[in-house]
C-alpha cells in the first residue's frame, strides 16, 4: 500500500541565524537536539554586502537568533530541529525539516560505520568544519560534533590549502574527521603536487584523519584515485538534505538505513528521514511515499541496489533529470559524465544536452581551461570519444567546449543551468 505523509506545516518559533556565525548556530542547534526551538541556519552575506564564496566560513560579530513568525503547524510541526533551504539539483527553492531524532540517527550511523571501519571505538573524536551551515554537510558536522561533545575547529575565510593544514593541525581529539566537496578535495590535491616540501605536510595532515567525508556531487573517478594513493582516508558519501545528509558511504548503506530500487529509481528509508517540506504539500507528496507501513524518500537518482556481505550497496548511475533523448535513444548523461571523467585532463569535466539538427539533442562536453579567454568550441578528442563507446552511439559526445572556469552553485556543484546555455550558443558546431 502506497501513502502520503501528513502535511508540515510551519512550525512556530523558527530561528533564523545566519550561518556565518558558526558559534551561534552551534549553541542553536544544540538547545534544539535538547528540545528547543527549530534552527534555521541561513546565509546573509547576500543582505548584508559581504562577499563569501562557497566553501567558505567566516565567523564575525552578525546578528543572530531572530524568531521568523510562523502560521499555525501540523502536530509533527513540533519534532522539527532544523530547516534547511535548499535548491537540489533543480533550482527550485524548498525547505527542508529535520527533526532532532533524525538529525542524532544520522549523526550516530556515521560514527557507528566509522568505529566499524577502524575496528574500535575511539576515546575522543573532533570535526573540521570547511563547509558553510546553511548546508546540510556543514550542519552535520556540527550536529556530530554535539553528540561527540567536543568543540569542532573552524576553517575561517577562503578554503586553501594552507588554511585547512592550519586548522586540521588545531585538532586534538584521538579520531579526526572532515566533510569536504569535491572541489576542496582537488584544491588539496593540487597543491600536493606543485610543492614538494608542502606536499609532504598536506600528506601527514590528510593521514592523520580517521575519514575524509567527501560527497554533494559525484568525486571524479581519478581524484579519488589519486587521493587514495597518497594514504588520504578518503570516503565517498551520498544522500541529500532530506536524508539529514549521507546515509551512503563508499557506496554502503550506513546501519539502519534502508535502500531499495523501484523502476530504477533510488528510494532511501530510515530514521534519518526528514520529516518534509514546509509550505509544499505537492512536493512532499512526490517525494516521501509509505509502502506497506514503511516510510520513504524517492531520490530522482537512476542506479542499482544490491546485497553483499551483509549490507546494501548501491552504485548511482545519474538523475532522472539528465536523461536526454538522442536520436530517439535514451543517453544518461551521468554515465557520459563519469566515462569521460576517467580521461586524462577532463577530471572536471561536466556533461550537459545542447540541440542537434538532426538527432534533436546531443551530448556537450564542458570543460575549464584556464588558459581559455572565453567559452571556445574545440572538437571532441579521440579518446574522449572513445571513453563514450561502451555507452552507445547516442552517448557519443558530440560537442566540446573550453571555458576559462566552471560557473558553480554556492555549494559548490556546477550550475548545470549556466552551462547549458554556454553549450546551447556553441550548438552549431556539434558534429
Amino acid at each position: 500500500m502506497v501513502g502520503e505523509s501528513a502535511t508540515i506545516g510551519e512550525p512556530p518559533a523558527l530561528r533564523e541565524i545566519d550561518s556565518r556565525d558558526v558559534a551561534a548556530v552551534f549553541a542553536a542547534l544544540r538547545e534544539a537536539l535538547a528540545g528547543g526551538a527549530p534552527v534555521l541556519p541561513r546565509d546573509r552575506s547576500a543582505a548584508t554586502g559581504a562577499t563569501v564564496s562557497w566553501g567558505a566560513v567566516t565567523v564575525g560579530a552578525v546578528t543572530s537568533g531572530a524568531d521568523a513568525s510562523a502560521s499555525s503547524a501540523d502536530p509533527a510541526a513540533g519534532d522539527i530541529g532544523l530547516v534547511i533551504e535548499t535548491s537540489g539539483s533543480t533550482g527550485t527553492p524548498k525547505r527542508v525539516a529535520l527533526s532532532a531524532a533524525a538529525l542524532r540517527a544520522s549523526a550516530t550511523a556515521t560514527y557507528r560505520w566509522c568505529d566499524a571501519r577502524a575496528g574500535k571505538v575511539p576515546e575522543s573524536r573532533q570535526w573540521l568544519l570547511c563547509l558553510p551551515t546553511h548546508y546540510i554537510a556543514g550542519a552535520q558536522v556540527l550536529v556530530r560534533s554535539i553528540l561527540a561533545k567536543t568543540q569542532p575547529v573552524v576553517l575561517e575565510g577562503r578554503f586553501t590549502a594552507d588554511a585547512f593544514v592550519a586548522a586540521a593541525k588545531r585538532l586534538t581529539a584521538a579520531a579526526r574527521y572532515t566533510s569536504l566537496v569535491p572541489v576542496q578535495l582537488q584544491r588539496l590535491l593540487g597543491a600536493a603536487a606543485d610543492n614538494t616540501m608542502f606536499a609532504a605536510e598536506i600528506d601527514r595532515v590528510m593521514q592523520r584523519f580517521s575519514a575524509v567525508l567527501v560527497g554533494g556531487q559525484q568525486t571524479p573517478p581519478a581524484q579519488l584515485a589519486a587521493a587514495r594513493d597518497r594514504g588520504w582516508p578518503v570516503v565517498t558519501t551520498y544522500g541529500a538534505s532530506e536524508t539529514a545528509g549521507g546515509c551512503v558511504y563508499n557506496g554502503e548503506a550506513l546501519p539502519g538505513v534502508r535502500v531499495r530500487e523501484v523502476d530504477g529509481e533510488i528510494w532511501l528509508g530510515g530514521d534519518q528521514l526528514a520529516l518534509g517540506y514546509l509550505g509544499d504539500p505537492g512536493r512532499q507528496a512526490r517525494s516521501f511515499v509509505t509502502v506497506d507501513g514503511v516510510r520513504w524518500y524517492r531520490t530522482s537518482d537512476h542506479g542499482t541496489v544490491s546485497d553483499a556481505s551483509g549490507c546494501q550497496r548501491v552504485r548511482v548511475t545519474g538523475r532522472i533529470d539528465q536523461v536526454i533523448i538522442s536520436g530517439g535513444e535514451k543517453v544518461h548523461l551521468g554515465a557520459v559524465e563519469r566515462a569521460v571523467q576517467t580521461v586524462p585532463g577532463f577530471e572536471q569535466a561536466v556533461a550537459v544536452p545542447a540541440p542537434h539538427p538532426e538527432w534533436g539533442q546531443s551530448v556537450a562536453i564542458v570543460v575549464p581551461n584556464p588558459a581559455a579567454v572565453a567559452a571556445t568550441s574545440a572538437s571532441v578528442p579521440t579518446p574522449v570519444r572513445d571513453a563514450c563507446v561502451p555507452l552507445g552511439r547516442a552517448a557519443r559526445a558530440a560537442l566540446l567546449v573550453e571555458i576559462p572556469e566552471l560557473p558553480r552553485l554556492s555549494s559548490g556543484k556546477p550550475d548545470r543551468r549556466t552551462l547549458e546555455q554556454i553549450a546551447a550558443e556553441h550548438a552549431h558546431f556539434c558534429d
